[in-house]
């Protein structure tokens, strides 16, 4: 785990304990079993990315504080140099890298994601709003509310991200730009 993904937990756990959230309450105003908060808290368990950003508007912060321990900072335009994205491998089968990061009040975070099919899939997963795959290099069957789609370089999927869904790389490694809105 790279220094930055290792400082995230305490990062979490100072600022509840700054803005004087319990634990229970912070775990119960999130949908979280109480064990399963700690257990990301303490660093025993990786943190998914839904769960990092229900955190981060149950704190009012953006979710660049908790994964960087920054602000971000720029309001008008915000360039990501190839391989300069902020890494977060939060989800067994899924590396991802955010791109706008550094930007102020965004409401689209979009995300290079890397997937290996040598690597344990993740479950599905739900969060609020949409969400836009399009795939860059390699085979990704996307699962959306049951159903399976197997898209190929330059195909794209658009869905309703409140459905349970998941990515998988088919054959070896893919990659793909998603975009989510929540």
């Amino acid at each position: 785990m790279s220094d930055n993904l290792s400082q995230i937990p305490g990062r979490i756990k100072e600022l509840r304990e700054v803005l004087e959230i319990s634990g229970i309450d912070m775990a119960r105003d999130i949908g979280l079993p109480y064990q399963t908060y700690t257990s990301y808290e303490d660093g025993t368990l990786d943190i998914p990315v839904s769960a990092l950003y229900k955190i981060a508007e149950r704190m009012g912060v953006d979710p660049t504080v908790l994964l960087t321990g920054e602000d971000p900072r720029i309001d008008t335009a915000s360039v990501c140099r190839a391989g300069k994205g902020v890494s977060v491998e939060r989800y067994p089968g899924y590396e991802f890298s955010s791109l706008a990061f550094n930007f102020k009040g965004r409401v689209l975070e979009p995300l290079l994601v890397d997937l290996n099919s040598e690597k344990e899939a993740a479950a599905p997963v739900t969060h609020r709003g949409q969400e836009f795959n399009y795939v860059l290099k390699g085979t990704v069957q996307v699962t959306v509310g049951g159903r399976s789609y197997v898209l190929k370089e330059g195909d794209s999927i658009y869905f309703d991200a409140g459905l349970a869904h998941a990515q998988s790389a088919v054959d070896g490694k893919a990659r793909f730009l998603t975009i989510i809105q929540e």
